[in-house]
């Protein structure tokens, strides 16, 4: 792009934010550049679009270095991101689990094809030329799961003219990423595209103590290479194809790698190793008669001193392959109206495993004797225990295909329609097992071998998996819908749109669970002198009601949503030793959108505008779920009220853009995992909660500012109150007696003694109290956010010069639905600088840039958190210190540390 060319992109509605094409000339001469956008499916100048919109072109991005969806959110209101869990959200409306039968609330659509990941939104600019991102319900045109919004990624596409760039990325971290593009004709009327890149990070984020084992955190080595064709068939058919293919082979990198730490003595999930139970309570609480190893790789944990160190004798990995795509749109031009097919075909295999340390004890000492004291007494005999070798092995085996067929009218007229049919199936498998490493225990004790496993006389094969869980589900949907545009005056127009939407869920989970070296298996883990056989525990733990019914209760009716197969909870056993259950369910709703525009000039515009937004409903199954007693959650509702106003001031060197907005929000879909009160062995049992009432409301604004030639100077600032109306009795997995600071229990604070018929917590020797949640944050929504940007250009005989200088400032957020502590991510702020070298005949650039100047530390979600306090040992409660409140330890998940770097563009 030729000299002067910044624009900054940032806040609602960031409207009129530079051309894809070079257009310096007129931002030279101190003027705001426009943009043209297809939010509403058709092309349109941004600031006349009556929805609040960020857009990003790839000069832009470039300019302003945004090379992720991370990114993007610092820029854009509203906008929240986990890259660990890839999960994104909108004004406090999006996704809560990765469990695939729950759709995200947030609708990604990539050159019009809809997609559950937001991994597209995050590629790099040589192959994006613009990113929309849509807030508010699209419940017309964009209907599927777009509750929260869209974001609408479109490719850049072939040239008429040879093109070709290259592109060299070197950065701290042993990054490099190498990308190249070749466009142009390969006959009259038809154009080819090419591109590719291979990126590589060699030292993660995150330093590993244990020598030998590598670091984690954007460890990656991936590739991505897609072809395009276009042509012009006739006077009226016209038609693009696009077909990529992408790999990664990465450490702790990608969505799912390492962004986590947890503080305290050391990781929860070390709590009760499975592999070989030796408490680390009982090794590393203090007792006088248990001193611990206090080498980085023993008891303490190296996060608690460092939140970039950890210590794990497993390397994560992420994996993606089978990864194909195909997307493409024809279009036949009639008199009046076109006629328009969008298609897509996806598939992909990924595969994520993990160590279930999370980054602390790893190895510990203990006394072989249980009565003596070592003290690091020179000559006193210790054996050293690695609870370590238990690993997590998640994996998506997926693949979709999605059809849109719709006519719209053509020319300028004063009434534009829209009209279209929509088709989407998808199938997917998503394995989720715990696997534990062979270990050598104390006095060189050989982990026992595995006899048939009970009970109901079921022989199986271990595999070493003390959980395993295999879920498989289809998801069909098809809608109608429609949408009208109408100038009923010279400044008046108003908007109707209505969706039809229907969706089926159906399909199968089977669960089967080991119990292995805990005292809720009903063995002795404390003694020292031997091992005892794993017992499969599948039926007594999978489903309440078919544990009663074991014990002799009566048959429970299965809950809605699950197949009536005549057996108590819908729950059989296979041959190979599984609980399984069946899932179906039909969801359909009706949406759409009213709205009212007034355009007094040509540099004002103003609009009203009401909206309807709907998820589907669907199923707990997966990642960690036992086949609980409430798999099912119901679909979600929104009605948005928004009203808006798009200023041009000062002969276009102001824009000032203004969106005020409020959501009656209805069943927002909350995963929450049943309180384990009992000690010993503890289950995920996971259930799926509709939030009766929510409310989403607040006010953004964004200025663009221009007051000389080749300054730019971009303010955004976000409000977002998002909060919980209605919602009680509801118990906190980590407070589950409600005495943390701000808990609102139900009921006054009573003994087990007391009340011995009531749920008892028998780490506190009190009775569980469910909590009042109305008021509480709705998770992962800032209230507030700031984003500042200034630029300037130098202009110079050879070139331009631009030094960019951006600050970005985020509030506290939560990472659940209760406002506690342990789960709240403080606020935090950072700075980033680049500086743009563009020869005068932008042949090439030369971008210097530092991302997180002061190595500031951010937080891209809030917090989860795991209790400590109270892990039995032999049915011993035992009390930890030092964890914050009442022994609760949090896992914060983190932004990048400071990054730095030089990109070499040279285009032919």
């Amino acid at each position: 792009m030729a000299s002067g060319a910044f624009l900054f992109i940032a806040a609602v509605n960031t409207s009129a934010h530079a051309q894809t094409q070079p257009a310096a000339s007129a931002a030279a001469a101190g003027t705001i550049e426009e943009l043209v956008v297809t939010a509403e499916k058709r092309s349109q100048n941004l600031q006349e679009v009556p929805i609040a919109i960020s857009a990003y072109t790839s000069e832009k991005r470039d300019l302003l270095g945004i090379n992720s969806v991370q990114d993007m959110t610092n820029f854009t209101p509203g906008l929240q991101y986990s890259s660990q869990g890839d999960r994104i959200s909108l004004r406090g409306v999006g996704r809560l689990t990765n469990v695939q039968a729950a759709d995200p609330g947030v609708a990604s659509y990539s050159d019009g094809v809809y997609t559950s990941s937001t991994v597209e939104a995050g590629k790099t600019p040589i192959f994006v030329d613009r990113v929309e991102v849509l807030r508010g319900p699209q419940g017309t045109l964009y209907g599927r799961n777009s509750i929260g919004g869209a974001i609408n990624v479109i490719s850049k596409r072939p040239t008429e003219d040879f093109y070709a760039e290259v592109r060299a990325t070197v950065a701290n971290y042993g990054r490099t990423l190498l990308e190249g593009a070749v466009s142009g004709p390969l006959t009259e009327g038809l154009q080819f595209r090419l591109a590719g890149n291979w990126e590589k990070q060699r030292d993660g984020y995150f330093t590993n103590v244990v020598p030998g084992m590598p670091s984690q955190g954007n460890v990656i080595d991936q590739y991505y290479v897609e072809g395009q064709l276009q042509g012009k068939f006739g006077d009226r058919l016209e038609g693009w194809v696009k077909a990529s293919i992408a790999g990664w082979n990465n450490g702790a990198g990608g969505p799912g790698g390492q962004t986590s730490y947890t503080p305290g003595p050391y990781n929860p999930l070390e709590t009760l190793p499975s592999a070989l139970y030796i408490n680390p309570n009982f090794a590393c609480s203090g007792v006088a008669t248990n001193v611990v190893n206090a080498s980085p790789t023993g008891c303490v944990n190296p996060a608690s001193s460092d939140r970039r160190k950890f210590a794990s004798t497993i390397a994560q990995t992420v994996s993606l392959d089978e990864t194909y795509v195909l997307a493409t749109q024809w279009t036949y031009h009639f008199d009046a109206f076109d006629l328009k097919y969008i298609g897509g075909y996806d598939t992909y295999h990924y595969t994520l495993v993990s160590p279930l340390d999370g980054g602390a004890v790893q190895s510990f000492q203990i006394p072989l004797s249980a009565t003596a004291t070592c003290n690091f007494v020179p000559g006193c005999t210790a054996a050293t225990i690695r609870p370590g070798g238990s690993s997590s092995t998640y994996q998506e085996n997926k693949h979709w295909d999605s059809h849109e067929l719709n006519l719209s009218s053509s020319g300028s007229g004063s009434l534009q329609w829209l009209v279209g049919a929509y088709y989407y199936h998808e199938a997917y498998q998503q394995p989720v097992f715990t696997t534990l490493a062979a270990q050598t225990g104390l006095n060189g004790l050989v982990q026992p071998a595995v006899p048939a496993l009970t009970p109901l006389g079921v022989a199986s094969v271990f595999q070493n998996r003390s959980y395993d869980d295999r879920p498989q589900l289809e998801d069909t949907s098809y809608a109608g819908f429609g949408q009208i545009d109408w100038k009923f005056a010279q400044d008046w127009k108003t908007t109707l749109g209505i969706r039809y939407s229907h969706d089926k869920k159906d399909g199968s989970e089977s669960v089967r669970l080991i119990c292995y070296q805990v005292a809720a298996c009903g063995t002795v883990p404390e003694t020292l002198g031997t091992l005892s056989p794993p017992v499969d525990v599948t039926a007594a733990t999978v489903y309440g009601p078919l544990q009663s019914l074991l014990l002799g209760g009566a048959p429970v009716a299965p809950p809605k949503g699950v197949v009536n197969n005549g057996k108590p909870g819908g729950v059989t056993f296979t041959p190979d030793g599984f609980a399984t259950r069946n899932y179906d369910a039909s969801f359909d709703a009706w949406t759409g959108t009213a709205g009212l525009q007034w355009d007094p000039d040509r540099d004002t515009m103003a609009y009203a505008r009401y909206s309807r937004g709907y998820k589907a409903g669907g199923f707990n199954v997966g990642i960690t779920t036992t086949l609980g007693s409430s798999p099912y959650t119901g679909p979600e509702h929104s009605d948005a009220f928004e009203v808006g106003l798009k200023k041009d001031l000062f002969n276009h060197t102001l824009q000032t853009n203004l969106a005020v907005f409020y959501y009656n929000y209805q069943d927002l879909q909350a995963p929450l995992t049943i309180v384990n009160t009992q000690g010993g062995l503890a289950q995920s049992q996971g259930v799926f909660l509709n939030v009766p009432k929510a409310i989403s409301q607040g006010v953004e604004l964004e200025t663009i500012w221009q007051p000389i030639d080749h300054l730019q100077v971009g303010f955004n600032y976000s409000y977002n109150d998002a909060h919980i109306k209605q919602l009680t009795g509801i118990i906190d997995p980590n407070d589950p007696t409600g005495v943390a600071a701000g808990a609102k229990p139900i009921g006054a604070l009573s003994t087990c003694a007391a009340n011995p018929t009531a749920v008892c917590d028998i780490y506190s020797g009190n009775i569980v109290r469910a909590q009042n949640l109305a008021g509480n944050a709705l998770p992962n929504s800032a209230r507030n956010k700031v984003a500042l940007n200034v630029t300037y250009t130098v202009e110079l005989d050879k070139g331009s010069l631009s030094p960019s200088l951006s600050y970005i400032w985020r509030d506290k957020q939560y990472g659940t639905i209760f406002d506690r502590s342990y789960y709240q991510a403080p606020s935090w702020d950072q700075v980033d600088a680049r500086l743009t070298w563009k020869d005068k005949d932008n042949k090439y650039s030369i971008i210097g840039y530092v991302k997180n100047v002061f190595d500031s530390v951010g937080y891209e979600s809030g917090s989860t958190a795991t209790r400590y306090s109270g892990l039995a040992t032999g049915g011993i409660p035992m009390v930890l210190t030092g964890l914050g409140d009442h022994g609760v330890s949090p896992t914060y998940y983190l932004t990048p540390p400071r990054t730095y770097g030089v990109e070499l563009q040279y285009r032919f």
